[in-house]
């Protein structure tokens, strides 16, 4: 059975961590990662029998022949000598310098101590789960998608200064999504180009967006991130693509004659504001004819990237680049050269990123994306306010699912969305005020609208109109609730509340505009529920998640773009969020092993008796001293279904377990003290006090049959028979627990695919999503209630009425000093 991909990964990443020691991850990364190259490479092509396979594996380097190396002495050496050199020399694409030294004294420790840790290393990679022998499923990236997850957290770990390797693949998704490149135009010849590729993460993007293997070309001026680059290129199946070290700006590489190479796309995420991108470089006497629209200033290289880039594109081509948000305002040289871009027409639009996103620094970027074709008639310039659009995760800033696809929706529709985009001529741009500032902040107002303060309303009394009108979007769909909660005041503009606080919320949800609206809503999610059942019951071994969660979560959005007051994009991200957590590690396992058999349970390690587990919430159970663990159908379902009345007495017997252990406590804490019939047989002091049954026992026995202890003997009687009956409860509970544990167990190999599908589909996934979409509605009620009852609490007590309780409550001090003989005015 098929182990989870996320359990994989995790453990990987666990046991990657954990041997790294005192190493800097930043250098650590290059050893991890050449063993998931070397292991991957060995599986796939160690016995290709194709005439021509991508890599070859020579003899004798194999990771199996690295395996064999355990226990030698001179590992470091013989892994350099017998492994990576002679990989090297049978294929051409890859160079040494790519690969890590596995004799380096100074990284890795002298002796045992390297010895020890490159035999740990080893030992990871040789999980068993980690076996690529097989022609993996297309669409299922398992060793890219492992790649993808170690270099985010080495980039995380890796810090500022040398995190720079990654770009976040959501922002690689933006980038590849809006330059357009799709199944539809793209074929084998296209070319996507990266000037600055880093580890490559951003050319896989654009070609995963084209949907098949066009032409991939990068250059990276670190000679080990290169490496990298070259190394995930094999690992997502792109073994042709063309990546090599060197200067971008000083001695491009990709040339046709003398002429820099031109491509149908360019993405790029260069470095900010390289202060060294003139070093060896005459801007004025370039001969590749870059910065004809001006030198960029020495210290400042934004603009050297982005001139390289717009030579580097076809007369027709599509370009993105991340770059920091001063290129956009900047003045001097960055000033002459951005009025020549707008002039040009080749800047298509300019995309502002969160702050804190990126793994090299934290200020806020943005994305220019640039468009040759029609670049003459091109007559504005589309802008986007993403910066607020993200999520916390850990030290860093991260695009959410929703966040990707409200930016790209925006772009690609030209979707004029109040604070967030919209089209900006020109002509605004090149007139005075602006002259030719790109700057965001003068073109969207981002900021949220102030909420005002009514001083008439604080004076006078009563809730201002314009409160009430802007809450104009419910009053749309609920018309009549509005004059449930309002009644018109006294004077014009000004209302009064109909209702007391305490029933604003009661007469929301009670009102039939309000009820109408939840039956919209939760239609449109049953309509929704039903047409995508069918696509996840079809779903079957050799089957494309990928493509299955493309399908149902546009779908989803689609479909709530028409339920009024619900965020459509707020619907998805539920979605996405719990395809991250859990649905994507079973379309996999159902894509490997089926329906049935990626129902049944994985043992997943041996514990002692003593071990603890919650039962039945978590998906693990126990058999003995075995634990197993059920990825696809949780134990909780199928108690839920089959063994409701087994649980139902557990559940009484919990009942029954929890009132013993409150009596014994009450009794215990009623009992204690010097004089309490208990005191003597109260062991600890405080909060860790307890009555042992020893102690009991052993105190019945000295106090016998005296007369004089008659009270005292019935207490540690009673206490006694409360003792026993917790203990006869417990008892029975855990074997009730252990018949239970053994009918789930014995229950999964029975089920069939049909019962697997409908516990799978029903009572798991889409009774999760259900709860999700039906929390979005109740926010609904609960943000309109909020507001309503802060108007309402915040214009409650009008000057007047609070100058008249100042005057009763001064009289009423002054009556009470008055009384205590004191004058006071």
């Amino acid at each position: 059975m098929a182990v989870k991909k996320s359990d994989l990964y995790s453990s990987l990443w666990a046991s990657c961590d954990e041997l790294r020691g005192g190493m800097d991850a930043s250098t650590y990364k290059d050893y991890v990662l050449f063993m998931l190259f070397i292991k991957y490479v060995s599986d796939k092509y160690g016995a290709s029998d194709d005439f021509e396979p991508p890599i070859t594996i020579p003899k004798g380097a194999s990771f199996k022949d690295m395996v064999a190396l355990k226990g030698n002495s001179e590992i470091g050496d013989k892994i350099n000598t017998q492994v990576i050199q002679p990989l090297v020399d049978s294929n051409p694409s890859l160079a040494r310098t790519d690969f890590p030294d596995f004799d380096d004294h100074n990284k890795l420790g002298e002796g045992d101590e390297k010895v020890k840790r490159l035999e740990n290393l080893i030992t990871i990679f040789q999980n068993p789960n980690l076996d690529f022998s097989g022609n993996r499923a297309e669409n299922d990236d398992i060793l890219g998608d492992a790649y993808e997850y170690l270099m985010r957290h080495f980039a995380t770990e890796s810090g500022k200064s040398k995190g720079q390797f990654y770009t976040p693949s959501e922002v690689s998704r933006v980038i590849a999504k809006v330059i357009g490149i799709s199944p539809r135009n793209s074929v084998g010849s296209t070319t996507a180009y990266d000037p600055t590729c880093g580890s490559g993460s951003l050319l896989l993007k654009v070609a995963s967006e084209a949907g098949k293997h066009i032409t991939l070309e990068g250059q990276e001026k670190d000679v080990t991130t290169a490496g990298l680059a070259r190394m995930n290129m094999i690992l997502h199946d792109f073994p042709t693509a063309k990546i090599v070290a060197g200067n971008t700006l000083t001695q491009p590489k990709f040339l046709d004659n003398e002429n820099l190479r031109t491509y149908d796309y360019v993405v790029a995420n260069p470095p900010f504001s390289d202060k060294a991108w003139g070093t060896g470089l005459a801007a004025e006497s370039d001969r590749y004819s870059r910065f004809g629209w001006g030198a960029p200033p020495a210290k400042q290289g934004d603009y050297a990237y982005l001139l390289h880039i717009i030579r580097s594109m076809k007369s027709t081509g599509k370009a993105a680049c991340i770059l920091p948000h001063g290129v956009l305002f900047r003045g001097g040289a960055e000033a002459v050269i951005r009025e020549q871009l707008v002039r040009s027409g080749y800047l298509k639009g300019i995309i502002g990123l969160p702050a804190n996103l990126f793994f090299g620094t934290g200020i806020p970027a943005c994305i220019l994306v640039l468009d040759k074709e029609n670049a003459a008639a091109r007559r504005s310039i589309f802008m986007i306010d993403a910066s607020k659009g993200f999520i916390k995760d850990g030290s860093k800033n991260r695009l959410r699912d929703q966040d990707v696809h409200k930016i790209v929706d925006a772009f690609t529709r030209t979707l004029e969305i109040p604070r967030y985009s919209r089209p900006v001529s020109v002509r605004e741009i090149m007139d005075a005020k602006n002259a030719f500032n790109l700057n965001l902040s003068r073109y969207i107002d981002s900021t949220e609208p102030e909420d005002l303060q009514d001083i008439d309303a604080h004076l006078r009394g009563g809730l201002p109109e314009r409160d009430i009108d802007a809450l104009a979007s419910y009053w749309k769909v609920m018309p009549n609730v509005r004059d449930t909660l309002f009644i018109p005041g006294d004077r014009p503009h000004c209302y009064h509340m109909r209702l007391a606080e305490a029933e604003v919320k009661h007469a929301i949800l009670n009102h039939s505009e309000f009820r109408a609206f939840i039956a919209i809503a939760t239609q449109i999610f049953e309509d929704w529920r039903g047409r995508t059942i069918q696509k996840l019951e079809a779903f079957a071994v050799g089957s494309h998640p990928k493509e299955l969660i493309d399908d149902i979560a546009e779908e989803l959005l689609n479909s709530f773009r028409t339920a009024p007051l619900v965020n459509p994009y707020d619907v998805y991200q539920h979605l996405m969020d719990y395809w991250d957590e859990v649905m994507q590690d079973d379309f996999y396992l159902i894509a490997d092993d089926g329906w049935v058999k990626g129902a049944q349970p994985r043992e997943i390690k041996q514990v002692k008796v003593k071990d603890k587990l919650v039962w039945p919430e978590a998906h693990d159970y126990l058999i003995g001293r075995r634990r197993f663990k059920s990825d696809l159908i949780p134990a909780s379902i199928l108690i839920a279904n089959y063994f409701e009345a087994e649980q139902e007495t557990i559940d009484i017997l919990d009942g029954r377990i929890t009132e013993l252990e409150q009596e014994l406590q009450e009794r215990m804490e009623a009992g204690s003290g010097e004089d309490g019939l208990l005191a003597e047989v109260i062991e600890g002091d405080g909060d860790k006090q307890k009555i042992a049954d020893k102690g009991i026992k052993a105190r019945l026995k000295e106090i016998g049959g005296d007369p004089d202890y008659a009270e005292e003997l019935t207490a540690l009687g009673e206490f006694q028979r409360l003792i026993d009956g917790l203990a006869t409860a417990k008892i029975k509970r855990k074997t009730l627990e252990v018949k239970l544990q053994q009918l789930v167990h014995d229950k999964y190999p029975k089920l069939t695919e049909e019962e697997v599908k409908r516990l799978t589909i029903d009572d798991k996934w889409m009774a999760r999503l259900a709860r999700d979409v039906h929390g979005e509605l109740d926010r609904v009620s609960q943000t309109l209630t909020d507001r309503v009852r802060l108007l309402a609490d915040r214009y409650a007590e009008p000057l007047p009425k609070l100058e008249e309780e100042v005057a009763t409550l001064q009289a009423r001090v002054a009556t009470h000093l008055k009384a205590m003989g004191v004058s006071w005015s």
